[in-house]
């Protein structure tokens, strides 16, 4: 679609989404009166400046004083389909519902973004994102069963399980978190079972950043014999709303369903574009739980022109770089996870996971320690140590404390990884 013509059908949703929560939802109307605007004042794009944003406390208050949403639900009980709370890995989950159109609609979008990285009729599909009221397992499963893929709905469990569906169903397709997949590349290790033993084409990673991370997407596509893409969802917005293509040239944005907006996380003021900030969605055609101006707290940049793919909808390139309250400020020096991530799996004598332990000394002194693991066949030795402090130096303009824990001692995950340990509070206690 022509920008011009994707714009035009952005801003007629946008003025029918704000018209219609200011007067169904007592929580959009009770916060746009206090920033004084009125639905009639978004006249363009780029007035979705003068709404208030919203945030996840914020919803979460809302919940606590007005009940299981908060006054933002915008569909009466009749039209309700499905219930959907976020994950709640950092404190209470939020509550969204689906409605029958939100259903179609989020199939829809979904089937479009695993169409664009290689998915097609006829592909076996083993779906291992959690199937519970974590939302990415279905809206996989439904877009599936719209191109008309088989499913394997295994969800996100059973590691040996999954190694045999892969060698006995011979599936193309493989959707999971990045560090799902790396746990099952080292049981396949274990196993003796190569990438050549598998049918897999596809590899589609989502929950967590990684899949964009350079060396994180090398190890996925070696150990599993893949095309690795990255796939991108919120369960407050939607589960699955922007994902590579096959060139492989950042997150494509679901702009007919989703406005996105990056933001200075200081001033909050929209930035140049191509330019890093908070990634801010808005619902153009949810029902249920609509999102204005929501605050993903996500890292990322957006550029509009055409992808070399002929799609015409905004991308971020490299994804998101990681979450804004994730940064780690070390000895003057900003960094996040990811790049430590990138480092780390691009040394091959250092195993895939890794931990970040921030502590604090009694003196005051803050220390930044980089836990690893010997990869299998390999040993700690003073090289790798001196390789690894070197390349971290220079990625980060920083040094930090390397430790070597014993073999397979960190723990692996079926969801989403937790790698950062900041143990500075609890000293300043």
């Amino acid at each position: 679609m022509p920008r011009p013509h994707l714009e035009a059908l952005q801003l007629e949703r946008l003025k029918a989404q704000v018209e219609r929560v200011y007067h169904t939802s007592p929580f959009y109307r009770r916060k746009m009166d206090a920033a004084g605007v009125k639905p009639g004042d978004i006249r363009s794009l780029d007035d979705v400046v003068r709404l208030p944003f919203v945030t996840k406390e914020e919803l979460r208050r809302a919940q606590e004083e007005a009940g299981l949403f908060g006054g933002y639900a915008c569909a009466p009980p009749e039209q309700w389909r499905e219930l959907h709370p976020s994950s709640g890995t950092t404190g209470r989950s939020v509550y969204t519902l689906w409605t029958i159109r939100d259903v179609e609609n989020i199939t829809d979008f979904t089937a479009r973004l695993l169409w664009g990285q290689g998915v097609r009729p006829g592909d076996t599909i083993q779906n291992a994102f959690s199937y519970g009221l974590w939302v990415a397992g279905l809206a996989v499963h439904y877009a599936a069963n719209r191109l008309g893929c088989f499913v394997l709905p295994i969800g996100a469990t059973q590691s040996g399980r999954q190694l045999d569906l892969f060698l006995e169903w011979k599936p193309q397709v493989f959707f999971a978190t990045p560090s799902f997949a790396m746990y099952l590349i080292e049981k396949m290790q274990e196993r003796g079972i190569y990438p050549e033993q598998l049918a897999l084409r596809i590899g589609s990673f989502g929950g967590e950043a990684g899949a964009e991370v350079p060396s994180t997407r090398k190890r996925l596509e070696e150990g599993l014999g893949i095309d690795a893409y990255d796939l991108y969802g919120l369960a407050e917005i939607g589960p699955t709303m922007a994902a590579e293509c096959t060139h492989k040239a950042g997150l494509h944005w679901t702009e007919d369903h989703h406005l996105v907006e990056v933001v200075d996380p200081e001033t909050r003021e929209p930035v140049p574009e191509g330019e890093e900030g908070v990634i801010v969605i808005t619902h153009l055609t949810r029902e249920g739980t609509p999102m204005i101006r929501y605050w993903s707290n996500d890292i990322g940049r957006v550029v509009r022109e055409p992808c070399p793919c002929g799609r015409t909808h905004a991308r971020s390139p490299g994804g998101i770089l990681g979450r804004a309250d994730d940064m780690i400020i070390y000895k003057g020096v900003n960094f996040y996870p990811a790049q430590v991530e990138n480092v780390v799996r691009s040394v091959p004598e250092i195993a895939n996971e890794f931990r970040i332990r921030l502590e604090r000394t009694a003196h005051g002194r803050d220390v930044c320690t980089l836990v690893v693991e010997p990869a299998a066949g390999h040993a700690a030795t003073p090289q790798v140590r001196a390789r690894l402090e070197s390349l971290l130096r220079d990625a980060l303009g920083v040094g930090l404390e390397i430790e070597f824990a014993a073999p397979h001692s960190l723990e692996r995950t079926e969801f989403k990884a937790r790698r950062v340990l900041d143990l500075r509070a609890k000293a300043a206690s």
